[in-house]
């Protein structure tokens, strides 16, 4: 992924001395990290756009901006489409010449053949801004689901600044705050219009009623992965060993053969992995591996090499969020090691829990209804949680992570299916994800082992190792008193943290964005499991249990707060004094359940 920033109407005495493009260019290095590879700025007027270039398409002639053939058209774009040669055949019968390879500049010539209303005809994940000068106008987009971050804020003279990240933009404007997925915002219309509607953005509307078809649903998934092959770099996969990851990685080996990066780079598919000594993440993650023969890289961080971390994960996530400075630690720590080894790309499986109803708190929706209603709210919030995350903690090392859940084919092929299938059903042998789980049990030709395919969820800030939590609280409980946590409402009067842990988090975040327009892009709100505020109501006994942890699914997570031996040897009790090695006090042991039926090859644990 790249980084763009847009400064658009800024015409004052500094703008003509020359002071305003060396602030620009001052601003945009805060994006140096996102595409170190280039850097780019076009001045026109009181505009300025420019670009820090991740090259993964076209890497020699792709440099941004991009232009239209008179250069009247001039845009910046933190993305891939790909559709874009599909695009290009239909721009050049039309008469347009192309400059470069990339697969962005499609969009300058669309805006000439189309105006404003071609960006649902892009397939793919972007963030662009586009100056029309021939008018004197601009306009700006963000893909579907948010996969790509984008801000947008207003300076006190009048201008309206636009970046990937918040660090380029919150010292420059009055106002600024996230901009929204799936909207583009207009100079010529004064504001933002919602380009992406699909059937079920609205939650209220009618529930889905087409029966399920697990061939549709596996071949919409091989689309989508095969979609993201497209690279002229070194790419990889990122390998957990929990279903998500392990389909995408399946589905690439099947289809890596054929496509031009195996061409360039062979058809020996890389796969990478992070966690603790003993973790359950690098037992799982090797197995698949060695069942699919990739080349397989593990990598071990100690709870010490996470919590010396956590300042710069807080500075590059932008957040303060707890579940997702967990989770984004472990993968920052990981994505250094991966550009290490020349790769700029890997593939992700983020999205499938919150399509699919993955996380184990949906054990406990009510009913089919309040479950769709449910995974609504969850996919439109994914931009501030894992899109965020997956995004940012890998651009960070300038690598780009693609995510094939995420396809707006495949969402909408899934989105469709009547909720009753996603359902967790064990007097049916259901468990979560089963209808993702079932497309892919091929008896003939399987893609996973049968226990691989019905393995349950574990959150990665889990998976990577129990004592990895237990360790980031006692940490916080080091640096957090009881009498500053009991005057947070005070200090924190906007989503006031209730932990030590969040109160840690939010002081570090407050260090480096104090402005109240940055404390406002972070969400809040009572969560259990990865939960949005709603569904905490399914269960009475959450609201005294509101972690974000998979654990905190009291008697539906099957595995024991207690870590194996060989994490605890190696884990928290060497390397961090400050971590226990059982669970923290006055918290309840979960107790482990089995389902009244389980479908074949599934392994129930404790």
């Amino acid at each position: 992924m790249c980084g763009i920033l847009a400064v658009l109407g800024c015409a004052d005495e500094a703008s003509l001395q020359g002071k305003k493009r060396a602030r620009v260019l001052e601003l945009s290095r805060r994006l140096k990290h996102r595409g170190p590879d280039w850097s780019g700025l076009r001045q026109v007027g009181d505009c300025y756009l420019s670009h820090q270039r991740l090259a993964i398409i076209d890497p020699a002639s792709g440099d941004q901006p991009l232009y239209n053939e008179d250069e009247s058209v001039v845009v910046t774009v933190n993305g891939e489409i790909y559709n874009h040669e599909n695009l290009r055949t239909h721009l050049s019968a039309a008469g347009h010449k192309f400059r470069t390879g990339s697969d962005c500049e499609v969009i300058a010539h669309l805006y000439e053949e189309h105006g404003e209303g071609f960006v649902d005809m892009l397939d793919g994940v972007f963030s662009f801004v586009l100056l029309d000068t021939r008018h004197g106008r601009f306009m700006a987009a963000r893909d579907a689901i948010g996969v790509t971050p984008l801000y947008i804020g207003w300076g006190i003279d009048g201008s309206v600044w636009i970046s990937s990240e918040m660090k380029a933009l919150h010292d420059e404007c009055e106002h600024f705050e996230i901009f929204p997925p799936g909207h583009l915002y207009s100079s010529k219309e004064g504001g933002f219009t919602r380009w992406y509607n699909p059937p079920w953005y609205d939650e209220e509307a009618v529930i889905p009623s087409v029966r399920y078809d697990p061939l549709a649903l596996r071949k919409a998934f091989e689309k989508a992965v095969i979609k993201r092959l497209m690279t002229d770099v070194p790419f990889g996969v990122l390998l957990s060993g929990g279903l998500d990851s392990s389909l995408v990685a399946a589905v690439t080996v099947r289809h890596l053969a054929g496509t031009k990066a195996a061409k360039r780079w062979g058809t020996k598919l890389h796969s990478f992995c992070v966690g603790l000594e003993g973790s359950p993440d690098l037992k799982a993650a090797k197995e698949v591996a060695d069942h699919l023969g990739t080349l397989h890289h593990e990598f071990h961080f100690t709870v010490q090499d996470g919590i010396d971390a956590i300042e710069d994960v807080i500075y590059h996530t932008e957040t303060y969020d707890v579940t997702t400075i967990r989770a984004s630690t472990p993968m920052f720590l990981m994505s250094r090691k991966i550009k290490s080894l020349g790769v700029k790309m890997v593939i992700s499986g983020e999205g499938s829990d919150e399509i699919f109803g993955g996380y184990l708190y949906f054990h406990k929706a009510p009913n089919k209804e309040e479950f769709h209603r449910e995974t609504c709210r969850k996919i439109k919030a994914l931009h501030q949680y894992d899109c965020l995350r997956a995004n940012k903690a890998t651009s960070a090392w300038g690598l780009e992570a693609r995510v094939p859940f995420l396809d707006k084919e495949f969402i909408n092929e899934a989105m469709s299916i009547d909720p009753e299938w996603k359902m967790v059903r064990p007097d049916l042998g259901r468990i979560e994800k089963w209808v993702l789980r079932k497309a892919f049990d091929d008896e003939e030709n399987p893609f996973l082992p049968k226990h691989i395919l019905y393995r349950q969820k574990e959150q990665f800030s889990d998976g990577v190792g129990y004592s990895w939590i237990d360790g980031l609280k006692a940490h916080a409980a080091s640096n957090v008193t009881d009498k500053m946590l009991s005057n947070a409402k005070f200090i924190f009067p906007h989503n006031t943290p209730t932990t030590k842990e969040a109160y840690y988090y939010r002081m570090i975040f407050e260090r480096f964005f104090p402005q109240k327009p940055a404390i406002l892009t972070v969400p809040g709100g009572p969560s259990v499991a990865c939960s949005t505020a709603k569904a905490v109501e399914w269960d009475a006994q959450w609201s005294a249990n509101l972690d974000p942890s998979g654990r905190a699914a009291l008697g539906v997570h099957l595995a024991s707060y207690h870590q194996s031996e060989s994490e605890s040897e190696s884990g928290a009790q060497q390397q961090n004094k400050h971590a226990p090695a059982t669970i923290a006090a006055g918290a309840k042991k979960p107790r482990t359940i089995k389902a009244t039926t389980t479908p074949p090859g599934v392994v129930i644990e404790g």
